[in-house]
């Protein structure tokens, strides 16, 4: 079981969402609609992306890497990389 069971409905009406936002903005670029309006619909994009992201992340946290903890030994010291890893993918982009 992923730690993301809990909230997968949550998680793909949110995705469902940005995908209809991704849709919209290629529409806005399809009919010259102004930069700033698309610019300002790309952020919103982004930002619930971010959300799903973050809410992916919490869940693996909590879920994932706290059980590796406890079991401790090697499968802990790499979820506790990927974690990292994640996190700083997140922190770039």
């Amino acid at each position: 079981m992923h730690g993301y069971e809990a909230n997968k409905d949550d998680l793909l009406k949110r995705l469902r969402r940005a995908e209809g936002q991704v849709r919209g903005i290629a529409r806005m670029v399809e009919d010259d609609k102004y930069c700033i309006d698309i610019l300002t619909q790309v952020s919103a994009a982004t930002k619930a992306l971010e959300t799903v992201a973050l809410s992916l992340l919490s869940d693996h946290l909590g879920h994932c890497v706290a059980e590796a903890t406890a079991q401790g030994g090697p499968v802990a010291q790499e979820k506790i990389r990927e974690a990292n890893e994640a996190i700083a993918r997140l922190v770039r982009s």
